[in-house]
C-alpha cells in the first residue's frame, strides 16, 4: 500500500480523481490516503478561453470548472482530501478570496506555495497576514511585486526554513532589491526571469545574498547578459543564468505568454518530488509555447538524501533540454 500511495502521489489531481480509483479496489483504497494529495497543482484551471488547457479537459468537464463558484468548491473538495498534509500548492488565476482563506487554514504544512500572476490586489493584501500560518514554508512564488516587501517581512519572521523566492515579471527597483537582501539574506534560490531591473539593483542583490546557489535572471531588461562586473559578482553562485537579458527592450512587440512568465522551476527536498511545469516546445505567432515536465531523482548516498532535478521535453530546439539543475 505504501508503494501505491508513493506512486499515486505523483500522478496529479486529474488522474487521482478520474483514472486511478477505477482500476481496482486496492488502487481505489490507496487514493483515499491523504498522502496521495500532498502535491496540489490547480494552476491549469482557467476561466479564460484563450488559456484553455486541453490536457485537463476531462477534469473541467466532469466538475464543471467554468465558473468561480465551482472552482472554489472544487479546490475545497480536493484540499479536504489532503487532510492538512499538503506540502505543495499552486493556485489558479481564478482563485477566489474564499478559496485562498480556506487553503490557508487547511494547508498548514506547506513547503512550496505558488501564487498566480493575475491574483487580484485585494487578495494579495491578505498574503502578509496569512504567511504566519506556514511555519515550514521553503519556497514562495509571487505573481508580482505588489505587497512584496510586506510579504518578505513576514517570511523573515515566521518562515525560518525559507530558501527560495520567485516573482513573475518583477519590477525590481532599489526598494525591492533592498528588501530581498535585508529580509532574505540566506536565500538559496532566486527566480526573477523577465524582470525589469537596473544593473545597480542586480548588483545589490549579488553583493547582499552570499548564499545564493541558483539565480535566474534570464530575459530581463536593465542590464546586458555577459556583463563582466555581474559575472564576477556571480562567480560564487553554482548556477547563474542571464541569457537573453539586455539593457534596453529593443523588441517592443515581444510579449511573453502567460505561462512563460509565471511558471518557474523550483527545487526543494521536503515535498513530493514530481511536479509539472512548462517549457517552450514550439513557436506559434513568434511566441514560445510551453509543454515541459520537471522530474526529481532522489538517491540515498552514505545515509544522506541527494536530489537531482531534470528537465524533460519533446523539443530539440531548446537549450534546456535534459538539463540537470
Amino acid at each position: 500500500m505504501d508503494c501505491l500511495v508513493n506512486v499515486f502521489g505523483r500522478v496529479g489531481i486529474e488522474s487521482l480523481l478520474l483514472d486511478v480509483p477505477f482500476m481496482c479496489k486496492s488502487w481505489f483504497k490507496a487514493t483515499l490516503s491523504p498522502l496521495c494529495w500532498r502535491l496540489l497543482d490547480f494552476s491549469k484551471i482557467s476561466l479564460d478561453s484563450w488559456s484553455y488547457d486541453e490536457s485537463i479537459s476531462r477534469l473541467l468537464d466532469k466538475y464543471q470548472l467554468y465558473d468561480k463558484l465551482f472552482v472554489t468548491a472544487f479546490i475545497k473538495f480536493v484540499v479536504k482530501r489532503s487532510a492538512r498534509s499538503a506540502t505543495f500548492l499552486s493556485l489558479p488565476d481564478c482563485c477566489t478570496e474564499e478559496a485562498l482563506l480556506y487553503v490557508t487554514d487547511e494547508c498548514l504544512d506547506l513547503r512550496a506555495f505558488l501564487l498566480p500572476q493575475d491574483l487580484p490586489d485585494d487578495h494579495m493584501l491578505q498574503i502578509p497576514i496569512l504567511i504566519s500560518k506556514w511555519k515550514n514554508l521553503e519556497i514562495l512564488r509571487l505573481g508580482g511585486t505588489f505587497q512584496m516587501q510586506e510579504v518578505l517581512a513576514q517570511i523573515n519572521i515566521h518562515c525560518k526554513n525559507s530558501i527560495g523566492l520567485a516573482i513573475a515579471r518583477a519590477h525590481v527597483e532599489q526598494d525591492e532589491a533592498s528588501a530581498i537582501v535585508t529580509l532574505l539574506p540566506n536565500i538559496k534560490q532566486l527566480f526573477l526571469r523577465h524582470a525589469y531591473m537596473e544593473k545597480e539593483n542586480l548588483v545589490m542583490i549579488l553583493q547582499g545574498c552570499k548564499e545564493l546557489e541558483y539565480f535566474d535572471v534570464r530575459h530581463c531588461i536593465g542590464f546586458d547578459e555577459g556583463d563582466d562586473e555581474i559575472l564576477k559578482l556571480a562567480s560564487h553562485i553554482r548556477t547563474f543564468k542571464d541569457e537573453g537579458s539586455m539593457l534596453y527592450d529593443y523588441d517592443d512587440d515581444y510579449c511573453p505568454t502567460y505561462n512563460e512568465t509565471t511558471t518557474i522551476p523550483f527545487r526543494s527536498t521536503s515535498y513530493m518530488r514530481s511536479k509539472p511545469t512548462i517549457h517552450p516546445t514550439q513557436q506559434q505567432n513568434n511566441m514560445p509555447v510551453y509543454q515541459h515536465f520537471i522530474t526529481y531523482d532522489v538517491q540515498l548516498i552514505n545515509g544522506k538524501m541527494h536530489t537531482r532535478q531534470f528537465y524533460t521535453t519533446v523539443s530539440s530546439s531548446t537549450d534546456d533540454q535534459g538539463q540537470n539543475l
